[in-house]
């Protein structure tokens, strides 16, 4: 009898750990499963990620076109060497005209060659209604006629991403300056803030306080040096003085090359262009030929008497500075 039960309990034994294996190698196929799972679910989110990417991608929204403001004076456009070409009754002031706007038209060309803009050009010099408008480039917006209340910046503010002055020159009393003056022949100074500066410098003034970077300027070398003391920006020099009434002239087709190349780099870098710092409120100070204008113009509210031909005056903004200069210079005939 003994032999069986010893039989029968090694065949207990086997069943039992054949149980033990089975148990264990459906354990191991449970885990294996799971991971599994776990890997293809992981899979699969990777591939609708990818696919989300991807369908971001396709309907990004572009970035909007760059905005472009363009202040064109006359006595700084190439190929122009003497007063009478920037004056309506003067010699070759036709051919001035057209220089003018073959100047504009080689930063324009540039500037849509670089990406979709917004362009808006502001004639700025004396009746401002120079620019042979029917030769613009057409994909521009153009502002012409000289009564209006910011002058030479009409049209610019916060909206736009740059700004460009073409055919600038030195400010009044500057040595080596080409035709230098500052608004009128009236003016003998101007300060912002206890800074001299000329019509580039407060036109600067302006657009920094509405936080527009000045990325290219054009206009004589004495210009282009004086302008680059206060702003720091990119300049092309389109001639140099021989006095104050006479030019040596760089070639037009030599210039636009410049321009439309400087164009490039300035846009190019748009993103690293920092606006002009302006405190506010500012304080002008403004000087004159004659005494006669400032009796005048100190009866103006807010307007102090400095000296026998200086005059002051605290704005609480720029843009109420700018229009009384302008006012000052341009309105007032005495």
């Amino acid at each position: 009898m003994e032999a069986p039960s010893v039989l029968a309990a090694f065949r207990l034994v086997l069943r039992k750990h054949k149980a033990q294996r089975e148990e264990s190698m459906r354990l191991v196929t449970h885990w294996r499963f799971r991971r599994d799972s776990f890997v293809l679910v992981l899979t699969g989110l990777a591939v609708l990620f990818n696919a989300m990417l991807v369908g971001a991608e396709i309907v990004q929204v572009p970035n909007p076109p760059l905005k472009i403001f363009i202040s064109v004076d006359m006595e700084g456009i190439s190929g122009i060497g003497t007063p009478k070409m920037t004056n309506g009754t003067g010699k070759d002031y036709a051919l001035g005209r057209e220089l003018m706007t073959e100047d504009v038209n080689a930063i324009v060309s540039a500037i849509f060659e670089f990406g979709p803009a917004e362009v808006v050009v502001n004639d700025s010099h004396g009746d401002m209604q120079n620019l042979l408008h029917t030769r613009l480039d057409e994909r521009v917006k153009y502002i012409q006629g000289h009564i209006k209340p910011l002058g030479m910046v009409q049209g610019l503010d916060e909206s736009f991403d740059a700004a460009i002055f073409v055919g600038y020159h030195a400010r009044v009393g500057t040595k080596d300056g080409f035709l230098a003056h500052t608004g009128s022949g009236s003016v003998r100074g101007l300060w912002l803030n206890d800074v001299e500066v000329g019509e580039g410098g407060m036109n600067a003034h302006y657009a920094g306080a509405h936080g527009v970077p000045i990325v290219l300027a054009s206009g004589d070398l004495t210009f282009t040096r004086q302008f680059r003391e206060l702003v720091n920006t990119r300049t092309v020099v389109t001639k140099e003085a021989v006095g104050s009434l006479v030019a040596q002239l760089h070639h037009p087709a030599e210039v636009h090359q410049r321009l439309r190349a400087t164009t490039h780099e300035a846009l190019e870098a748009i993103t690293n262009t920092q606006p002009l710092d302006v405190t506010e409120p500012v304080t002008v100070r403004i000087r004159f030929a004659t005494t006669t204008r400032a009796d005048i113009l100190q009866s103006i509210p807010g307007v102090s008497r400095i000296d026998g031909i200086t005059v002051a005056y605290e704005a609480q903004t720029m843009t109420e500075a700018y229009k009384l200069i302008r006012l000052m210079y341009k309105f007032v005939s005495w």
